[in-house]
């Protein structure tokens, strides 16, 4: 009888004490009526469940469905040093890759970086910028950071470029060859400077060669500036059009001239790294001797000049390539006519 009393001042302890979602099928003025055992499973299943709520209130990011249990998460991420925001938002970054699926290179993608010497917050920045490095390979990763290291460049300056410009980790083994190869023997720079370019100007490999074989013949041959001042000046930085501008600018005011065969002129011309490098107002004050209205005046009517220029080249490209058909149908009928003046003189 004293069991029976304990049991069901415990069971009344319970049903006060728990959520009513818990116990709602169960009939409360009956229950005195129960087995013990059934009261005591109830008593039992009602700490399970709360354990349950308990745990679900608790609730961290999870990865989507179908993830791997040794593909990246957030707890793997934590695991690396990353602190709780850092993680949510390398998280974010992965998965934006692939249309939110976790691609299963990140985790050796990590491992790769880190074995560069870089920091949490530097690789958090660095695939902040380029989320789609998660998708390389470890092996290629680390070739590709080998090849660097390769053409020139060392401890501290190899981590500068990558988390400055990420992109170059995309850039393959071969492309990256061809490019140093390109400004070895078509622009004559040294290793050093071609190391100093990619250094200064890593966008440089992702650009087409022919604009940048233009640009610097420009600058060498039309301004009269040596391969050690252009990568002084960081010349690659600069589009095409923005150096033009500077130049023609100065050469129209009469404060720069092309240098002759000798490299003589009549003035002293402003240094490259000074023309590029300063800001529009310091070039305007201490460069041009100018007013922004001057120069902004000048920029549109250069803008309308090039863009003429550009019609023009391209109407004689289309001339050209008329006459160069024309070109092909003559020869076409005069060698048809030779084959039938052939077969003419063979029937005689």
């Amino acid at each position: 009888m004293g069991s029976r009393v304990a049991a069901c001042q415990a069971l009344r302890w319970t049903v006060r004490n728990a959520s009513f979602s818990v116990f709602s099928p169960v009939r409360f003025e009956r229950c005195h009526l129960l087995p013990l055992s059934v009261r005591c499973r109830l008593f039992c299943s009602s700490d399970i469940q709360t354990t349950e709520l308990s745990a679900e209130t608790n609730h961290e990011p999870r990865p989507p469905p179908g993830t791997p249990a040794t593909g990246l998460s957030v707890q793997s991420l934590r695991n690396m040093g990353f602190t709780d925001i850092q993680a949510e938002l390398m998280w974010e970054s992965v998965l934006k890759v692939r249309g939110g699926s976790v691609t299963k290179h990140a985790l050796s993608t990590l491992t790769a970086l880190f074995g560069l010497g870089l920091n949490t917050s530097s690789v958090l920045k660095l695939l902040q910028k380029c989320p789609e490095l998660s998708t390389i390979k470890e092996s290629q990763l680390q070739q590709r950071i080998g090849n660097l290291r390769k053409v020139g460049f060392v401890e501290g300056s190899l981590q500068r470029v990558v988390v400055h410009y990420p992109q170059i980790l995309l850039v393959p083994v071969k492309k990256l060859k061809s490019t140093v190869t390109f400004l070895r023997e078509k622009c004559l720079f040294t290793v050093q400077q071609v190391t100093d370019i990619l250094r200064d100007s890593p966008a440089i490999i992702q650009e087409d060669q022919g604009q940048v074989e233009y640009k610097f013949q420009y600058v060498y041959f039309r301004m009269g500036v040596k391969q050690a001042e252009m990568v002084k000046s960081r010349l690659f930085r600069f589009t095409l059009d923005e150096v033009r501008c500077r130049h023609c600018f100065l050469e129209r005011r009469g404060l720069y001239q092309t240098p002759d065969k000798k490299g003589q002129t009549t003035i002293i011309n402003p240094a490259l790294n000074n023309i590029l490098k300063a800001d529009q107002d310091t070039f305007l004050t201490e460069v041009a001797k100018a007013s922004a209205e001057e120069y902004d005046v000048f920029q549109r009517l250069m803008a309308k000049e090039w863009q003429e220029e550009g019609q023009q080249y391209g109407s004689v490209e289309a001339d050209s390539d008329d006459d160069n058909d024309d070109e092909e149908e003559d020869e076409d009928d005069a060698e048809t006519a030779g084959q039938s003046g052939y077969r003419k003189r063979r029937k005689k």
